[in-house]
């Protein structure tokens, strides 16, 4: 072990007894009382001195082993210490790929102060590079989406979408001008080998990353980890790993804003999460994304939309059947913030968490931008089956509680 007090946490005294790390309330850490000789310490916590050398230099400072175990075991409980030498073979063959590690060293440092654990920013860059993700999409939005995911380290970015790149097409994190005229599908595959930190591995093999926040339930969790051991890789000698997720970001935004449940029936099927997002108009949308039998679908979003507008289901018809000449409205502003908070929560979900999006819709609108989110719940009547799954658990928890006050 080579302990490490997290370089991306800024530090200060908030006085002579108290040290903060972090700047900000989501991640701030006070660690005290803190002597004089222990902050003299906590120097030397910086990667370089594997723990004889660091128990025989804080003796030299009055320190005892048993006061350094308890401090260690202290910061290793507010996720303060990482270290990078623990997190195993494929994050230490990652560690030495240099001109990898360049590009990704403020991407690893982020990942190690939202993930505790030592080592927990390097194993999750590791494991995303044996993962597979489909972009539906290479317009304006999916295009960003894709070289954002690839430069995040993603080893595996697939890009769907027809017709050859239009002028609107273009934009500065997505497809370049001198794409215009090609094939989209061809445009949006350079554009993800340009974008990416290295070459894609050959290999899928990786391990399971990350954890399930506590309070999710059983039909939520079986769908990210199903993600997740999709993202573990293919079985021995399988050319290709196995999709952990779908982004759907068509051109023409109505079928983000008002996906076609159709669409989604293989996916649903074969259990592969997915998460939409679109720009209609002057509005802009991430999510939801779906654990399909876990969480509300886009049949469930069109069932709940039906019961709020009884006259949606008329004019969504007229709206999807109706002619497209027209340049659809797509503000680059906007579309350049949806596409990042689009990779944000993919990343996430990738890394093992469930991102807020999950069941969720995040709307803004120009010119304000205010953002704000919609609960997209299971409905009753959606062939997904997700209301029964949410029930059935509903009922579980209720006997467990009356077993528990019973007892």
């Amino acid at each position: 072990m080579y302990p490490m007090l997290k370089p991306a946490l800024h530090r200060a005294w908030r006085g002579r007894n108290t040290v903060q790390f972090g700047v900000t309330p989501a991640h701030a850490v006070r660690l005290g009382p803190v002597d004089i000789a222990t902050g003299s310490f906590l120097e030397l916590l910086d990667g370089t001195r594997g723990l004889p050398l660091l128990y025989e230099e804080a003796r030299g400072l009055g320190l005892s082993d048993h006061h350094v175990d308890v401090l260690l075991e202290r910061l290793v409980g507010a996720g303060l210490l990482d270290d990078p030498r623990s997190a195993g073979p494929h994050a230490e063959a990652l560690r030495h790929r240099a001109e990898v590690m360049d590009r990704q060293r403020p991407d690893v440092a982020s990942l190690s102060v939202a993930h505790p654990e030592p080592g927990g920013g390097l194993r999750r860059m590791a494991a995303r590079q044996s993962m597979r993700v489909q972009v539906r999409g290479a317009g304006r939005l999916g295009a960003s989406i894709a070289s954002v995911l690839s430069g995040a380290g993603v080893g595996h970015v697939d890009v769907l979408d027809g017709g050859r790149a239009e002028p609107w097409d273009v934009a500065p994190a997505g497809l370049p001008s001198a794409s215009v005229g090609e094939r989209r599908d061809v445009a949006a595959r350079r554009l993800v080998r340009r974008s990416a930190p290295g070459p894609a591995p050959r290999s899928a093999a990786a391990g399971r990353v990350g954890r399930v926040p506590a309070g999710v339930g059983r039909a939520a969790t079986g769908g990210a980890e199903s993600a997740r051991a999709r993202a573990a890789g293919p079985p021995e000698g399988s050319a290709q790993p196995g999709l952990s997720l779908i982004v759907v970001a068509p051109r023409e935004g109505l079928s983000g804003y008002a996906p076609v449940p159709d669409t989604a029936s293989p996916w649903m099927a074969s259990g592969t999460p997915h998460l939409y997002t679109g720009v209609v108009e002057a509005t802009g949308v991430v999510g939801p994304l779906v654990l399909p039998g876990g969480t509300g679908c886009a049949g469930c979003l069109e069932l709940h939309r039906a019961e709020r507008d009884p006259q949606w289901p008329r004019m969504l018809a007229q709206w999807r059947s109706g002619r497209r000449g027209a340049v659809p409205a797509c503000d680059l502003g906007l579309a350049t913030a949806v596409a990042g908070l689009a990779a944000a929560h993919a990343l996430a979900f990738l890394d093992g968490e469930l991102p807020a999006s999950t069941g969720t819709r995040w709307e803004t609108a120009l010119p304000l931008l205010d953002w704000r989110s919609e609960r997209v719940g299971p409905h009753a009547d959606c062939v997904c089956g997700a209301a029964e799954g949410v029930k059935g658990e509903g009922a579980s928890a209720a006997v467990q509680a009356q077993d528990t006050m019973v007892g």
